[in-house]
Formats: structure tokens, C-alpha cells, sequence
């Protein structure tokens, strides 16, 4: 009876948006940032699916960490993953896309992107960035601040953004943006590329994640989807630096470090190559190295 319920909802919803898509070049039912993404889009189910998460962002996240996440089996997860996920990025790589000055057509970025779905990287130099309310935090009791820390990255999500949540994002400049992912930066929260196959199967976000708060980390420490891919690099530890003080551990999202018998422990396979613990290091015992077995790093400075 609720499968009935909801499937007759969605055709409602899609009838409703057809018509509006039909007629709203005329009457101007449709708002320009929502004809220019069904223009570019083109209209179905993905269609509704990118409107439904961009207009109502928060009440989605919000269902998905309290009640999808935990009631998914393995294979939901694998599918959920496949068309909804995040590739770390280190803190320079962040910067990176941000500075970027080219334009960068790149489809199907599977060496990268190890993903089925969702993997183009589509950017105009330099790209329209928007600070938009962190989904993530806002669904806790308790979060961290600031929480207008996620970056829309790139037409026409901005502007589809900017237009239907005004009072919870906000245009930046790339000085403004720059200077956001540094403070987020510092404050030890890591630096995360997302693609969707509902935003027309490609890169249109960087989150700037705190392990506390963040569903795409919950996801996978808590309940094993893989929602994120690593950076391509991996933490390298120099013992004789370390003081033993446990801020790398505190601060890893992902619990790859561990103290064991007076010494700090790396678990290969749980680190993300995020570089937290590298900016929370008081001594500089810890640095970034490429391990090829983690994968190709998203470095846009390669691909423009």
C-alpha cells in the first residue's frame, strides 16, 4: 500500500513538472535555473530526482542518515554508492579546483572516478562557486559551526541553488571560496568532491566534512558503504618526529590511526589520504605519500 502511495506521488510530481516544463517557457511557471537544468538535463526521473535534492537538500540528507542508512543491506549500499559518492581530495587539490582558470570537458573519469555512474567533471574557468548550508550538520542535535560550509561548484547548480534557498547560500568570490576551504582546513575537517548521477551525472560540489557530522563518513565507518574513494594517497608516519600526543588519532575521520604499544599505527586499508592528520600534526611527523594501489588523485591541474 505505502509502494502504491509513493509511486502515485512521483507521477503526480512528474506530471506536474512535465506541464511546467512544457508551458513555463511561456508563463514563466519555472524558475531560470530549474529550465536551464531540465534544458541541459532533459526530463525524467533523474530530472525530478537532482530538483527534489537541490530544492529540499536538508529534509533529504536528513532521511538519508536516519532512516536509509541504517536499514540498507550490502547491496542497497553498493547502489546507493554507485550513484551517489565522494572522492577525497587534499587540501592543494581543493584549492585547485577552486583556481581553476580553464575550461574542463572531461566524461567518464573511471580511472578516477572507480564508480559506475556519476563521473564527469564539467567545469567553466573559473567556476561559479555558492556557500550553501551543510545538510549533513543541520541534521544533528548537536553539530559543528559554521554550517555555511558546503561549495556548489559550476552552472547550473548555482544559480539553481542561489534561487530556490536564498536565505541558506550565498554567491562567493574565489578569494571568498579560497579562504573557506583553508579555514575548514584548519579546523581539521577534510576536503571531498561529489558527483550524482540526479545532477546530471557529475561533479557539482565540494563538501568540507568534519567526521562528527558528516553522512558520507557515518556511511562508511558505521555502516560500510563505500561512499567516498580515496585521494591516491595514504598517511606516512616519521617516528622519530612523532611525540606520541594522539592529535592525528582524535583528529582521523575514517579511525585508520590508532595508538598501540607507545606508538601510532596506520590501518592501510581504513586511510583516505584525506591529510587531517597532516594539519593537525604538532611536530610534522606526518606527510602525504602516493600509493598507487589507492587510486588516480583528482587533480585538476592534470586534466585541464
Amino acid at each position: 500500500m505505502l509502494a502504491t502511495i509513493i509511486l502515485l506521488a512521483v507521477g503526480a510530481l512528474l506530471l506536474l513538472l512535465a506541464g511546467l516544463w512544457l508551458f513555463g517557457e511561456r508563463w514563466r511557471l519555472l524558475r531560470p535555473s530549474t529550465r536551464r537544468s531540465l534544458r541541459e538535463g532533459g526530463f525524467g526521473l533523474n530530472a525530478l530526482h537532482g530538483y527534489v535534492y537541490g530544492r529540499w537538500t536538508n529534509q533529504y540528507v536528513d532521511v538519508l542518515i536516519h532512516r536509509l542508512f541504517p536499514r540498507l543491506k550490502p547491496s542497497g549500499g553498493k547502489w546507493l554508492s554507485d550513484h551517489y559518492h565522494g572522492k577525497v581530495l587534499t587540501h592543494e587539490e581543493a584549492e585547485a579546483i577552486i583556481a581553476n582558470q580553464k575550461d574542463i570537458p572531461r566524461r567518464d573519469l573511471e580511472q578516477i572516478i572507480p564508480y559506475p555512474l556519476a563521473r564527469d567533471l564539467v567545469l567553466q574557468g573559473p567556476p561559479d562557486v555558492a556557500a550553501y548550508e551543510c545538510a549533513c550538520r543541520h541534521a544533528r542535535a548537536t553539530h559543528c559551526q559554521p554550517t555555511q560550509v558546503c561549495m556548489v561548484v559550476g552552472q547550473p547548480v548555482v544559480d539553481f541553488i542561489l534561487e530556490h534557498n536564498p536565505r541558506s547560500s550565498r554567491r562567493l568570490t574565489q578569494s571568498e571560496a579560497l579562504n573557506l576551504l583553508r579555514a575548514e582546513h584548519e579546523r581539521g575537517h577534510l576536503h571531498t568532491a561529489w558527483f550524482k548521477d540526479a545532477m546530471q551525472n557529475r561533479f557539482y560540489a565540494i563538501c568540507n566534512c568534519c567526521k562528527c557530522c558528516c553522512g558520507g563518513v557515518e556511511a562508511m565507518t558505521r555502516y560500510g558503504i563505500p561512499m567516498m574513494a580515496s585521494s591516491g594517497y595514504v598517511a606516512a608516519l616519521d617516528r622519530e618526529l612523532c611525540n606520541l600526543c594522539g592529535a592525528c588519532v582524535d583528529a582521523c575521520p575514517f579511525d585508520a590511526l590508532a595508538m598501540n604499544d607507545s606508538t601510532v599505527e596506520r590501518n592501510w586499508e581504513l586511510c583516505m589520504g584525506c591529510g587531517v592528520c597532516v594539519e593537525k600534526c604538532p611536530t610534522q611527523a606526518i606527510t602525504l605519500a602516493r600509493d598507487e594501489k589507492k587510486g588516480i588523485p583528482l587533480d585538476v591541474r592534470l586534466l585541464a
